[in-house]
Protein backbone atom coordinates (compact mmCIF):
# COMPACT_ATOMS: atom_id res chain seq x y z
CA UNK A 1 0.00 0.00 0.00
CA UNK A 2 1.61 2.98 -1.03
CA UNK A 3 -0.42 5.98 1.15
CA UNK A 4 0.60 8.56 -0.67
CA UNK A 5 -1.32 7.72 -3.79
CA UNK A 6 -4.49 9.31 -2.05
CA UNK A 7 -5.71 11.97 -4.30
CA UNK A 8 -7.51 13.96 -1.50
CA UNK A 9 -4.71 14.36 0.88
CA UNK A 10 -1.97 14.33 -2.66
CA UNK A 11 -2.60 17.38 -5.38
CA UNK A 12 0.47 15.46 -7.69
CA UNK A 13 -1.77 12.33 -7.58
CA UNK A 14 -5.04 13.56 -8.32
CA UNK A 15 -4.97 12.81 -12.32
CA UNK A 16 -3.51 9.89 -11.87
CA UNK A 17 -5.05 7.73 -8.90
CA UNK A 18 -8.77 7.24 -8.32
CA UNK A 19 -11.35 6.46 -5.54
CA UNK A 20 -14.49 4.67 -5.27
CA UNK A 21 -16.72 5.53 -2.22
CA UNK A 22 -19.24 2.73 -1.03
CA UNK A 23 -22.69 4.10 0.17
CA UNK A 24 -23.04 2.27 3.02
CA UNK A 25 -23.69 4.53 5.42
CA UNK A 26 -27.69 6.19 5.17
CA UNK A 27 -28.26 7.40 8.65
CA UNK A 28 -27.25 11.05 10.49
CA UNK A 29 -26.36 11.46 14.12
CA UNK A 30 -26.48 15.48 13.16
CA UNK A 31 -28.83 17.78 11.37
CA UNK A 32 -26.68 20.28 9.47
CA UNK A 33 -28.23 23.63 8.28
CA UNK A 34 -26.72 23.17 5.05
CA UNK A 35 -27.43 19.78 4.59
CA UNK A 36 -29.82 17.47 2.21
CA UNK A 37 -29.15 14.01 2.00
CA UNK A 38 -30.49 11.99 -1.31
CA UNK A 39 -30.68 8.10 -1.05
CA UNK A 40 -31.48 8.07 -4.75
CA UNK A 41 -29.68 10.46 -7.00
CA UNK A 42 -28.17 10.40 -9.93
CA UNK A 43 -27.57 13.90 -11.13
CA UNK A 44 -26.52 16.08 -8.81
CA UNK A 45 -22.53 16.75 -7.85
CA UNK A 46 -22.02 17.08 -4.41
CA UNK A 47 -21.39 15.32 -0.76
CA UNK A 48 -24.40 13.68 0.87
CA UNK A 49 -25.78 12.03 -2.44
CA UNK A 50 -25.87 8.68 -3.52
CA UNK A 51 -27.65 6.72 -6.81
CA UNK A 52 -28.42 3.86 -3.61
CA UNK A 53 -27.37 2.44 -0.61
CA UNK A 54 -25.40 -1.08 -0.42
CA UNK A 55 -24.81 -3.38 2.42
CA UNK A 56 -21.88 -4.84 2.88
CA UNK A 57 -21.58 -7.65 1.04
CA UNK A 58 -23.03 -5.73 -1.74
CA UNK A 59 -20.80 -3.24 -1.57
CA UNK A 60 -17.66 -6.26 -1.86
CA UNK A 61 -20.07 -7.05 -5.07
CA UNK A 62 -19.80 -3.65 -6.70
CA UNK A 63 -16.31 -2.77 -5.76
CA UNK A 64 -14.99 -6.12 -7.64
CA UNK A 65 -16.76 -4.76 -11.01
CA UNK A 66 -15.78 -1.26 -10.20
CA UNK A 67 -12.15 -2.28 -9.56
CA UNK A 68 -12.21 -4.80 -12.73
CA UNK A 69 -13.62 -1.23 -15.03
CA UNK A 70 -11.40 1.54 -13.17
CA UNK A 71 -7.52 0.37 -13.30
CA UNK A 72 -6.72 3.89 -11.49
CA UNK A 73 -8.52 2.96 -8.15
CA UNK A 74 -6.25 3.68 -5.23
CA UNK A 75 -8.39 4.27 -2.55
CA UNK A 76 -11.50 2.77 -1.13
CA UNK A 77 -13.49 5.33 1.07
CA UNK A 78 -16.59 5.22 3.14
CA UNK A 79 -18.08 9.12 3.19
CA UNK A 80 -21.88 8.76 3.83
CA UNK A 81 -24.06 9.54 2.50
CA UNK A 82 -25.18 10.08 6.16
CA UNK A 83 -22.54 9.12 8.83
CA UNK A 84 -20.32 6.27 8.72
CA UNK A 85 -19.82 6.19 12.59
CA UNK A 86 -24.12 6.73 12.85
CA UNK A 87 -23.99 3.17 10.87
CA UNK A 88 -20.96 1.44 12.61
CA UNK A 89 -22.04 -1.92 11.99
CA UNK A 90 -22.08 -1.69 7.98
CA UNK A 91 -18.93 0.74 8.08
CA UNK A 92 -16.68 -1.27 10.19
CA UNK A 93 -18.02 -4.84 8.34
CA UNK A 94 -17.28 -3.13 5.01
CA UNK A 95 -13.55 -2.02 6.27
CA UNK A 96 -12.90 -5.04 7.41
CA UNK A 97 -14.08 -6.99 4.38
CA UNK A 98 -11.87 -4.51 2.28
CA UNK A 99 -8.77 -5.22 4.20
CA UNK A 100 -9.21 -8.97 3.70
CA UNK A 101 -9.96 -8.55 -0.19
CA UNK A 102 -7.74 -5.73 -1.49
CA UNK A 103 -5.30 -5.50 1.48
CA UNK A 104 -3.19 -3.32 -0.88
CA UNK A 105 -5.95 -0.78 -1.28
CA UNK A 106 -5.82 2.46 0.83
CA UNK A 107 -9.09 2.84 3.16
CA UNK A 108 -10.58 5.81 4.10
CA UNK A 109 -13.22 7.25 5.96
CA UNK A 110 -14.85 10.81 6.47
CA UNK A 111 -17.01 11.55 9.26
CA UNK A 112 -18.22 14.14 11.63
CA UNK A 113 -16.52 12.57 14.35
CA UNK A 114 -19.25 12.33 16.96
CA UNK A 115 -19.30 8.84 16.93
CA UNK A 116 -15.81 7.78 16.13
CA UNK A 117 -14.18 7.25 18.91
CA UNK A 118 -14.92 3.96 20.32
CA UNK A 119 -13.42 2.59 16.81
CA UNK A 120 -10.44 4.10 16.74
CA UNK A 121 -7.91 1.49 17.90
CA UNK A 122 -9.59 -0.76 15.34
CA UNK A 123 -9.60 1.49 12.71
CA UNK A 124 -6.18 1.78 13.75
CA UNK A 125 -5.31 -2.09 13.76
CA UNK A 126 -6.77 -2.52 10.09
CA UNK A 127 -4.58 0.11 8.86
CA UNK A 128 -7.18 2.93 7.90
CA UNK A 129 -4.24 5.22 6.45
CA UNK A 130 -6.67 8.67 6.00
CA UNK A 131 -9.32 9.92 8.16
CA UNK A 132 -11.11 13.44 7.39
CA UNK A 133 -13.70 15.32 10.35
CA UNK A 134 -16.14 17.35 9.00
CA UNK A 135 -15.35 20.36 11.47
CA UNK A 136 -17.38 23.99 10.71
CA UNK A 137 -16.37 25.64 14.20
CA UNK A 138 -14.54 25.95 17.57
CA UNK A 139 -16.94 28.83 19.14
CA UNK A 140 -20.62 27.94 20.27
CA UNK A 141 -21.78 31.15 19.55
CA UNK A 142 -21.46 30.03 15.92
CA UNK A 143 -21.40 26.34 16.17
CA UNK A 144 -24.67 26.47 17.73
CA UNK A 145 -25.85 28.76 14.44
CA UNK A 146 -24.41 25.95 12.03
CA UNK A 147 -26.83 22.74 13.36
CA UNK A 148 -30.87 21.71 13.94
CA UNK A 149 -29.83 19.04 16.67
CA UNK A 150 -27.09 16.18 17.77
CA UNK A 151 -28.54 13.06 18.33
CA UNK A 152 -25.42 11.44 20.55
CA UNK A 153 -26.44 8.04 22.51
CA UNK A 154 -30.04 7.97 23.46
CA UNK A 155 -30.54 11.42 23.73
CA UNK A 156 -31.07 14.41 21.05
CA UNK A 157 -29.69 17.76 22.11
CA UNK A 158 -30.77 21.32 20.67
CA UNK A 159 -28.33 23.80 18.50
CA UNK A 160 -26.07 24.63 21.18
CA UNK A 161 -25.61 21.78 23.82
CA UNK A 162 -25.84 20.08 21.03
CA UNK A 163 -22.28 21.51 19.34
CA UNK A 164 -20.93 21.62 22.75
CA UNK A 165 -20.95 17.66 22.38
CA UNK A 166 -20.11 17.55 18.86
CA UNK A 167 -17.01 19.93 19.23
CA UNK A 168 -15.89 17.98 22.31
CA UNK A 169 -15.56 14.33 20.06
CA UNK A 170 -14.64 15.96 17.40
CA UNK A 171 -11.37 17.30 18.87
CA UNK A 172 -10.79 14.26 21.12
CA UNK A 173 -11.11 11.82 17.93
CA UNK A 174 -8.56 14.39 15.96
CA UNK A 175 -6.19 14.12 19.06
CA UNK A 176 -6.60 10.24 19.25
CA UNK A 177 -6.47 9.96 15.48
CA UNK A 178 -2.86 11.80 15.32
CA UNK A 179 -1.64 9.47 18.05
CA UNK A 180 -2.08 6.16 16.03
CA UNK A 181 -0.32 8.02 13.34
CA UNK A 182 -3.47 8.46 11.08
CA UNK A 183 -3.31 11.15 8.49
CA UNK A 184 -6.31 13.00 9.16
CA UNK A 185 -7.81 15.74 6.82
CA UNK A 186 -10.75 18.34 8.77
CA UNK A 187 -13.05 19.82 6.11
CA UNK A 188 -14.08 23.18 7.15
CA UNK A 189 -17.42 24.47 4.73
CA UNK A 190 -17.38 28.03 4.58
CA UNK A 191 -20.88 29.77 5.24
CA UNK A 192 -21.08 33.70 4.57
CA UNK A 193 -22.03 35.73 7.34
CA UNK A 194 -22.14 32.85 10.08
CA UNK A 195 -18.46 30.84 9.90
CA UNK A 196 -16.29 32.70 7.53
CA UNK A 197 -14.36 34.92 9.64
CA UNK A 198 -13.65 32.21 11.91
CA UNK A 199 -12.24 29.93 9.67
CA UNK A 200 -8.90 31.16 10.55
CA UNK A 201 -9.04 30.63 14.07
CA UNK A 202 -10.31 26.93 13.32
CA UNK A 203 -7.45 26.85 11.14
CA UNK A 204 -4.73 27.50 14.08
CA UNK A 205 -6.36 25.34 16.29
CA UNK A 206 -6.09 22.38 14.06
CA UNK A 207 -2.34 23.17 13.39
CA UNK A 208 -2.01 23.11 17.24
CA UNK A 209 -3.48 19.37 16.80
CA UNK A 210 -1.35 18.42 14.03
CA UNK A 211 -3.95 17.89 12.14
CA UNK A 212 -2.19 16.99 8.25
CA UNK A 213 -4.39 19.05 6.09
CA UNK A 214 -7.21 21.69 6.05
CA UNK A 215 -10.30 21.68 3.33
CA UNK A 216 -11.89 24.92 3.19
CA UNK A 217 -15.01 24.11 1.12
CA UNK A 218 -17.10 26.63 -0.39
CA UNK A 219 -21.04 26.46 0.80
CA UNK A 220 -22.88 24.89 -2.15
CA UNK A 221 -27.12 25.66 -1.26
CA UNK A 222 -29.41 22.80 -1.11
CA UNK A 223 -32.53 23.06 -1.83
CA UNK A 224 -34.38 21.73 1.57
CA UNK A 225 -31.91 22.67 3.76
CA UNK A 226 -32.40 25.64 6.14
CA UNK A 227 -29.70 27.17 4.60
CA UNK A 228 -31.06 26.85 0.92
CA UNK A 229 -31.51 30.88 0.35
CA UNK A 230 -27.92 31.52 2.07
CA UNK A 231 -25.33 32.98 -0.88
CA UNK A 232 -22.30 30.98 -2.07
CA UNK A 233 -19.13 32.58 -1.28
CA UNK A 234 -17.09 34.56 -3.99
CA UNK A 235 -14.27 32.80 -5.78
CA UNK A 236 -12.22 35.79 -4.29
CA UNK A 237 -13.34 35.44 -0.49
CA UNK A 238 -12.13 31.64 -0.66
CA UNK A 239 -9.31 32.43 -1.76
CA UNK A 240 -8.32 34.84 1.02
CA UNK A 241 -9.60 32.69 3.78
CA UNK A 242 -8.14 30.03 2.45
CA UNK A 243 -4.40 32.13 2.80
CA UNK A 244 -5.07 33.13 5.74
CA UNK A 245 -5.60 29.44 6.90
CA UNK A 246 -2.26 28.27 5.02
CA UNK A 247 -0.23 30.62 7.41
CA UNK A 248 -1.24 28.11 9.94
CA UNK A 249 -1.79 24.27 7.93
CA UNK A 250 -1.46 23.59 4.62
CA UNK A 251 -4.32 23.84 2.15
CA UNK A 252 -6.46 21.39 -0.20
CA UNK A 253 -7.04 23.53 -3.08
CA UNK A 254 -8.35 20.71 -5.77
CA UNK A 255 -11.72 19.52 -3.79
CA UNK A 256 -14.49 18.28 -5.99
CA UNK A 257 -16.94 17.91 -3.76
CA UNK A 258 -17.45 14.49 -4.51
CA UNK A 259 -20.85 12.30 -3.79
CA UNK A 260 -21.17 9.75 -1.82
CA UNK A 261 -20.68 6.93 -4.70
CA UNK A 262 -18.21 8.65 -6.67
CA UNK A 263 -15.78 6.28 -8.81
CA UNK A 264 -12.56 7.14 -10.67
CA UNK A 265 -10.24 10.42 -10.72
CA UNK A 266 -11.07 13.62 -8.92
CA UNK A 267 -13.76 15.81 -11.00
CA UNK A 268 -15.24 12.60 -13.22
CA UNK A 269 -18.76 11.83 -13.13
CA UNK A 270 -19.88 8.25 -13.08
CA UNK A 271 -20.90 6.60 -16.00
CA UNK A 272 -24.26 5.63 -16.66
CA UNK A 273 -22.60 2.13 -16.59
CA UNK A 274 -21.17 2.58 -13.19
CA UNK A 275 -25.11 4.05 -11.91
CA UNK A 276 -26.42 1.09 -13.11
CA UNK A 277 -24.03 -1.51 -11.56
CA UNK A 278 -24.47 0.40 -7.97
CA UNK A 279 -28.17 0.02 -8.19
CA UNK A 280 -28.41 -3.67 -9.37
CA UNK A 281 -26.21 -4.50 -6.48
CA UNK A 282 -28.77 -2.35 -4.41
CA UNK A 283 -31.20 -5.01 -5.32
CA UNK A 284 -29.53 -8.01 -4.41
CA UNK A 285 -30.03 -10.26 -1.69
CA UNK A 286 -28.27 -10.55 1.44
CA UNK A 287 -27.95 -14.58 1.79
CA UNK A 288 -25.86 -15.61 4.02
CA UNK A 289 -25.39 -19.94 3.43
CA UNK A 290 -28.01 -22.12 1.92
CA UNK A 291 -28.12 -23.48 5.88
CA UNK A 292 -30.79 -20.35 6.22
CA UNK A 293 -33.68 -21.97 4.12
CA UNK A 294 -36.66 -19.49 5.48
CA UNK A 295 -37.53 -15.91 5.14
CA UNK A 296 -39.26 -14.54 8.25
CA UNK A 297 -42.27 -11.85 7.44
CA UNK A 298 -44.37 -9.13 9.59
CA UNK A 299 -47.89 -9.25 8.51
CA UNK A 300 -50.89 -8.15 9.60
CA UNK A 301 -53.40 -9.90 7.29
CA UNK A 302 -50.81 -12.91 6.04
CA UNK A 303 -50.83 -11.34 2.81
CA UNK A 304 -49.17 -8.32 2.83
CA UNK A 305 -45.30 -7.12 3.94
CA UNK A 306 -47.57 -4.61 5.93
CA UNK A 307 -46.57 -4.55 10.07
CA UNK A 308 -43.90 -2.97 11.82
CA UNK A 309 -41.43 -5.10 13.64
CA UNK A 310 -42.11 -3.55 16.97
CA UNK A 311 -46.23 -3.94 16.39
CA UNK A 312 -45.62 -7.55 15.30
CA UNK A 313 -46.35 -10.02 17.86
CA UNK A 314 -45.32 -13.26 15.17
CA UNK A 315 -43.44 -13.82 12.64
CA UNK A 316 -44.92 -15.77 9.52
CA UNK A 317 -42.21 -18.25 7.91
CA UNK A 318 -41.99 -19.12 4.54
CA UNK A 319 -39.62 -21.59 2.49
CA UNK A 320 -38.89 -22.54 -0.96
CA UNK A 321 -40.36 -25.28 -2.93
CA UNK A 322 -38.90 -27.93 -5.05
CA UNK A 323 -40.37 -26.38 -8.30
CA UNK A 324 -39.37 -22.68 -6.80
CA UNK A 325 -42.89 -21.58 -5.68
CA UNK A 326 -43.13 -20.32 -1.76
CA UNK A 327 -44.92 -22.09 0.68
CA UNK A 328 -46.29 -20.99 4.24
CA UNK A 329 -44.47 -22.81 7.16
CA UNK A 330 -45.70 -21.73 10.37
CA UNK A 331 -46.16 -18.99 12.60
CA UNK A 332 -43.72 -18.21 15.47
CA UNK A 333 -44.22 -15.68 18.56
CA UNK A 334 -41.52 -12.66 19.25
CA UNK A 335 -40.56 -11.90 22.21
CA UNK A 336 -43.05 -9.84 24.19
CA UNK A 337 -41.64 -6.10 24.47
CA UNK A 338 -39.74 -4.27 27.75
CA UNK A 339 -37.14 -6.70 27.00
CA UNK A 340 -34.85 -3.96 26.25
CA UNK A 341 -32.36 -4.98 23.73
CA UNK A 342 -32.48 -8.59 24.92
CA UNK A 343 -35.98 -9.38 23.16
CA UNK A 344 -34.13 -8.52 19.65
CA UNK A 345 -30.96 -10.77 21.05
CA UNK A 346 -33.92 -13.59 21.76
CA UNK A 347 -35.73 -12.83 18.19
CA UNK A 348 -32.39 -13.24 16.21
CA UNK A 349 -32.17 -16.44 17.75
CA UNK A 350 -35.51 -17.37 16.41
CA UNK A 351 -34.57 -16.37 13.84
CA UNK A 352 -31.63 -18.16 12.89
CA UNK A 353 -32.62 -20.56 10.02
CA UNK A 354 -33.97 -17.33 8.04
CA UNK A 355 -31.79 -15.34 5.46
CA UNK A 356 -34.40 -12.16 5.59
CA UNK A 357 -36.98 -10.54 7.74
CA UNK A 358 -39.47 -8.44 5.96
CA UNK A 359 -41.27 -5.62 7.62
CA UNK A 360 -42.46 -2.13 7.19
CA UNK A 361 -40.65 -0.79 9.75
CA UNK A 362 -37.89 -1.24 12.49
CA UNK A 363 -36.11 0.51 15.03
CA UNK A 364 -32.26 1.38 15.31
CA UNK A 365 -31.89 -1.18 18.18
CA UNK A 366 -33.01 -4.35 16.37
CA UNK A 367 -31.66 -3.13 13.18
CA UNK A 368 -27.90 -3.26 14.35
CA UNK A 369 -28.51 -6.28 16.53
CA UNK A 370 -30.13 -8.68 13.69
CA UNK A 371 -27.82 -7.17 10.95
CA UNK A 372 -24.90 -8.18 13.52
CA UNK A 373 -26.73 -11.87 13.19
CA UNK A 374 -26.47 -11.73 9.15
CA UNK A 375 -30.37 -11.34 8.95
CA UNK A 376 -30.64 -9.46 5.76
CA UNK A 377 -33.80 -6.72 6.65
CA UNK A 378 -35.83 -5.48 4.31
CA UNK A 379 -38.16 -2.83 4.49
CA UNK A 380 -40.95 -3.39 1.81
CA UNK A 381 -44.37 -2.92 0.41
CA UNK A 382 -45.99 -5.73 -1.40
CA UNK A 383 -47.13 -9.30 -1.24
CA UNK A 384 -45.73 -11.98 0.61
CA UNK A 385 -45.46 -14.50 -2.33
CA UNK A 386 -44.09 -11.84 -4.67
CA UNK A 387 -41.48 -10.59 -2.45
CA UNK A 388 -40.40 -14.11 -0.75
CA UNK A 389 -39.73 -15.20 -4.35
CA UNK A 390 -37.62 -12.13 -5.07
CA UNK A 391 -35.49 -13.06 -2.24
CA UNK A 392 -35.09 -16.83 -2.80
CA UNK A 393 -34.89 -16.08 -6.46
CA UNK A 394 -32.09 -12.95 -6.55
CA UNK A 395 -34.71 -11.09 -8.51
CA UNK A 396 -35.13 -7.27 -8.07
CA UNK A 397 -37.08 -5.94 -5.63
CA UNK A 398 -36.49 -2.28 -6.52
CA UNK A 399 -40.79 -2.23 -7.07
CA UNK A 400 -41.25 -2.55 -3.27
CA UNK A 401 -38.28 -0.92 -1.98
CA UNK A 402 -39.73 2.09 0.29
CA UNK A 403 -37.50 4.87 -0.30
CA UNK A 404 -36.08 7.59 1.57
CA UNK A 405 -36.44 10.34 -0.80
CA UNK A 406 -38.74 9.42 -3.86
CA UNK A 407 -36.81 11.38 -6.39
CA UNK A 408 -33.84 14.02 -6.77
CA UNK A 409 -35.13 17.52 -6.21
CA UNK A 410 -37.68 16.85 -3.77
CA UNK A 411 -37.44 17.66 0.11
CA UNK A 412 -36.57 15.20 2.51
CA UNK A 413 -38.00 15.25 5.51
CA UNK A 414 -34.64 13.37 6.67
CA UNK A 415 -32.89 15.68 5.46
CA UNK A 416 -29.15 15.74 6.11
CA UNK A 417 -25.67 16.55 3.90
CA UNK A 418 -23.60 13.63 5.33
CA UNK A 419 -20.72 13.37 6.11
CA UNK A 420 -18.60 14.55 2.97
CA UNK A 421 -18.93 18.01 4.06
Amino acid sequence: MNISNHPCFNVKVKGVCGRVHLPVAPRCNIQCNYCDRKHDCVDETRPGVTAAILKPSQAMTYLKYVIEQAKDISVVGIVGPGDPFANPDETMETLRLVQRQYPEMIRCVTTNGLGIGPYIDELAAMNISHVTISLNAIDPEIGSKLYSFVRYGKRTLGPKPGFEVLLEKQLEAIIRLKEKNIITKVNTVIIPEINDRHIETVAEKMAQLKVDIHNCIPFYPNKGSNFANFPEPSDSAVENIRKKAEKYIPQMYHCERCRADAVGLLGERNSRKIIRKLQECAQMPEIYGDDRPYVAVASVDGRLVNQHLGKAEELLIYGQKDNGGVYFIEARKTPKPGGGTQRWEDLSNMLRDCRALMVTGLGDSPRRILNQKKIDILELDGTIIEAAEAVFEGHSRDFMLQRDVKACNKKNPMAGMGSGF
